[in-house]
């Protein structure tokens, strides 16, 4: 593999699961990417609803993930910095960390694509790093009303957002389900890694 490709992988992983960790590995396979670092976020700006399970649980569910491959890091910078997780912020800090000749690229869900334009700074972001997107299930990227990106990104930064849509398996397994099954005591072995799934059980995580 290129060692200058890296693949950031930010999101609150709130439980990490096989999903997430399955699309990554497919996109790095896509982009010929050498590493990929989860990055669990500290205060997303763009999730709503309710709290966030508390951070050193889930840093440390994410480094249970995949403490044995090899391929994966994981990074606490969102969590030890203040204030909102803006992805400019850490692609910048991860620009400090490795200087400039790796390519950099952001992995983000199509559910996500409609949302850039209100992210902070995409305009910059899209210059900083490379945004690949991931299939979601239910969601076809093709649909996408690109006006929104018109007023904001240049024509070349759009055909960029175009060109790095991948074709990445579709996985139907969202963190929001499993909370709602280990809540309701149902299964969720088929969906989690074993070690996570130990680290909810002896933490009593999600429960009512």
């Amino acid at each position: 593999m290129n060692k200058t490709n890296i693949l950031l992988f930010g999101g609150t992983f709130d439980p990490i699961h096989l999903g997430h960790l399955r699309i990554a590995r497919a996109a790095a396979e896509s982009l010929a990417a050498a590493q990929i670092i989860l990055i669990p976020a500290a205060n997303p700006p763009h999730k709503n609803g309710p709290g966030l399970t508390p951070a050193p649980d889930r840093l440390a569910m994410a480094h249970l993930a995949v403490e044995s491959d090899p391929l994966f890091e994981v990074s606490d910078c969102e969590l030890l910095r203040p204030g909102p997780s803006f992805t400019l912020d850490t692609v910048r800090h991860f620009r400090r960390r490795f200087g400039p000749n790796p390519a950099l690229y952001w992995l983000i869900g199509a559910d996500t694509l409609p949302e850039l334009p209100g992210w902070y700074q995409i305009d910059r972001l899209v210059d900083e790093c490379t945004i690949v997107t991931a299939r979601r299930p239910g969601f076809d990227p093709a649909q996408i009303d690109w006006t929104a990106f018109k007023s904001i990104l240049a024509k070349p930064q759009i055909e960029r957002l175009r060109r790095h849509l991948l074709d990445t398996p579709e996985i139907p397994l969202a963190a929001t389900e499993l909370r709602r099954r280990l809540r309701q005591n149902q299964p969720v072995d088929d969906a989690l890694p074993a070690p996570v799934l130990a680290y909810i059980r002896q933490h009593h995580l999600y429960q009512p």
